[in-house]
């Protein structure tokens, strides 16, 4: 077993990490002094995950839309009862979710946490799947994709990137489709379970009222030692450009609803760690509530404040940014975003507004250090985008002006722009 103990240079914070011989990597942060505690079993696999193959395999396998979360639900229940039932014996509030590039299971607890990590642990690596079941879970998931359908802010996310990708799996739901989901059985279930469920393609994360050693010790005793497959992953070819600048449905909206975004170039590991963390303080800067920009449409009641800048959302081959709202002339918001950004290009922007930006998110990253639920969640997140925890914090601290201008003029390209609309059903302007 190989351990170390990794150290941030700036807050002195410092978390285990070991590498099982199970295949697991494991991240472990003793909090003395806290009551309560967060774990966090994750594999690297999500609802982009649709074509894969695994050593010595010649041709590429491709499975349906929406199996990843399909996998998510059925694997709470086991042959004898499902660990919802042996959580509420431990009192550990417990769940899951999956998301574009990956699945994770967890709980939080403030007694009992031995107990609740070998539940967790037990019934991650105990699929069980009948065909029965299978069906009857197509029926719940089905239902849940026609409420997705619904709900607006759902659709104007989602409509935006079916927009802005021509072919990246990205552009499909979460959940896949009530055509795809009907694809699903439990033969392909045990497949992508035993693909993307290998140890060596998983991490461990805990923080918070924990013992190192006591961890260890059940996984030790918990985790069954696996063959590294070899698994390798594919995604079609993604052009530069959006696939349409414009989409819109009708939906039950008191107002409109908007989502501008912009696709940039993907990228990985630290490199897309600090365009991440620019991006950030730099749409903040040219967007958020204290902007120019902002104040200017609020006087002019072409938005309201429900409009905000999302964080990047980014991945295996994605990168865009957006923002939106309410307002009743979407496409003159967007223009109007669109000219700022290209005035910035041309003279810049406020660097005591940029360092003020960045400290308050340096600030929000410091006060996380004391959240169980943060600490967990940054390790999983720092293993799942190749990089290791403190890197963030780290990497933010040494960005500048120059690298915030320096990213707006050569990474943000207003061409290629989306813009995605809800409007209302009895809207004359509705396009249906």
């Amino acid at each position: 077993m190989n351990r170390e103990t990794i150290v941030s240079r700036l807050t002195g914070d410092e978390c285990i990490h070991v590498r099982h011989e199970s295949g697991l990597e494991i991240y472990i942060m003793e909090m003395e002094g806290y009551h309560s505690s967060f774990a966090l079993f994750g594999t690297k696999y999500g609802s982009i995950n649709t074509r894969f193959r695994l050593k010595g395999e010649a041709d590429y396998a491709e499975v349906p839309e929406g199996i990843a979360h399909f996998l998510e639900h059925k694997l709470f229940e086991n042959e004898d009862c499902d660990a919802f039932a042996q959580y509420a014996k431990t009192g550990a509030n417990a769940n899951a979710y999956t998301s574009f590039d990956r699945t994770a299971y967890l709980f939080a607890c403030s007694e009992n946490f031995n107990e609740s990590l070998e539940i967790l642990l037990s019934f991650v690596q105990a699929p069980y799947f009948t065909q029965e079941s299978v069906d009857k879970e197509q029926g719940i998931i089905a239902q849940e994709i026609r409420m997705n359908n619904d709900e607006p802010g759902w659709r104007v996310f989602f409509n935006m990137l079916r927009a802005m990708y021509h072919n990246h799996p990205v552009r499909i739901d979460i959940g896949g489709t009530e055509e795809s989901i009907r694809k699903i059985d439990a033969d392909l279930l045990y497949r992508c379970y035993n693909t993307f469920y290998n140890l060596h393609n998983m991490v461990l994360s805990v923080a918070g009222n924990v013992k190192a050693d006591e961890v260890l010790a059940i996984c030790d005793k918990l985790l069954r030692k696996c063959e590294d497959q070899g698994l390798e992953e594919v995604f079609p070819d993604e052009p530069d450009t959006v696939a349409e600048h414009y989409t819109e449905v009708c939906l039950p909206v008191g107002a409109p609803i908007f989502n501008v975004g912009f696709k940039l170039k993907p990228k990985s590991g630290k490199e897309l760690l600090r365009a991440e963390l620019t991006a950030i303080s730099l749409l903040d800067v040219l967007l958020g509530p204290s902007s120019g920009l902002y104040n200017e449409l609020l006087q002019e009641g072409l938005i309201n404040s429900e409009f905000d800048v999302d964080t990047p959302f980014t991945g295996s081959g994605f990168f865009c940014l957006s923002c939106g709202g309410e307002s009743r002339q979407p496409e003159t918001v967007r223009d109007r975003i669109i000219a700022e950004i290209e005035r910035a290009k041309k003279e810049g922007f406020s660097a005591e507004d940029f360092e003020r930006t960045k400290r308050v998110h340096y600030g929000d990253m410091i006060r996380s250090c004391g959240n169980v639920e943060a600490n967990a969640s940054m390790m999983l997140n720092a293993f799942m985008n190749g990089l290791q925890p403190f890197d963030s914090i780290e990497v933010l601290a040494d960005i500048t002006y120059e690298d915030a201008l320096q990213f707006l003029r050569e990474e943000i390209n207003t061409e290629m722009n989306v813009l995605s609309v809800v409007r209302n059903q009895e809207a004359t302007s509705c396009r249906r």
